[in-house]
């Protein structure tokens, strides 16, 4: 493996542990997370001949949503699959875009989505209580305002605080391209507060979006520290490791 020296006597444990610490910058947290601390989004069995087919519905599922209802803020589409229906679960910052008047619109994405996968569908909405504090819809709003032209740096600091005011603790923002329309491709970010990549129980988002500008187009990456998963640890455990080795001390007067 290129760049990893590997010790006489080391496992493979040392080496995958030497790589995560080297390519913390560069993993998704969402899939270093998923599996240990995080569910799957696709949730769901299938033989190996029908693994691929169903992959690419939930792909096409996906971007569907996200095209159609792009000013609904939908930050994340869960997928659950039975043996007769496909189950989509939407969570959106503006549930009433996608709902419409009496539910008609959610009727006419279950009647779109069927005839794209050919196969029943069944619509969830759940809405997202403080959109602030979520990396997509962040990165999606800092790659709308770029596109209109508004100053990059600005735009950041702008998310940057809103961000920390809705009670995040701690936010970086990275933009990658022809920023401010320099002729050469450069990488800025800025960083607020504590962003843990490697501390599997910080809970870390991470979106990601492209803004379409004159001059092309720039990569908008945001990483948003929610604070810690609970600790599934036994109770006793947990009490017994915060109980102090000495007692203190009484005076009495």
């Amino acid at each position: 493996m290129e760049g990893q020296v590997l010790l006489p006597g080391a496992d493979s444990r040392q080496l995958i542990a030497g790589s995560l610490i080297t390519m913390g910058q560069k993993v998704n947290p969402i899939g270093f997370r998923t599996g240990i601390m995080l569910g799957w989004k696709s949730r769901w069995y299938a033989p190996k001949k029908e693994f691929a087919e169903l992959l690419v519905e939930d792909q096409k599922i996906r971007k569907y949503a996200h095209t159609k209802y792009k000013f609904a803020g939908i930050a994340k589409v869960e997928i659950e699959r039975t043996r007769d229906e496909v189950k989509v679960i939407l969570f959106a910052a503006r549930p009433g875009v996608i709902i419409g008047r009496k539910g008609q619109e959610v009727e006419q994405l279950q009647d779109e989505l069927q005839s794209l996968v050919g196969r029943r569908i069944n619509i969830k909405i759940e809405e997202i209580s403080n959109p602030n504090l979520q990396a997509q819809l962040v990165a999606e709003d800092v790659a709308e305002q770029l596109s209109k032209r508004s100053s990059f740096r600005r735009t950041m600091k702008r998310s940057m605080e809103q961000c920390m005011e809705a009670g995040a603790k701690g936010i970086k923002i990275q933009l990658a391209g022809r920023l401010g329309g320099s002729e050469m491709a450069r990488r800025e970010k800025q960083i607020t507060g504590s962003i843990p990549l490697s501390t599997l129980r910080a809970k870390i988002d991470y979106g990601f979006v492209e803004a379409k500008t004159a001059q092309g187009h720039l990569g908008v990456q945001v990483w948003i520290n929610q604070g810690m998963y609970e600790d599934e640890i036994d109770g006793a455990d947990a009490q017994e490791g915060q109980a102090q080795k000495k007692p203190k001390r009484s005076y009495k007067r």
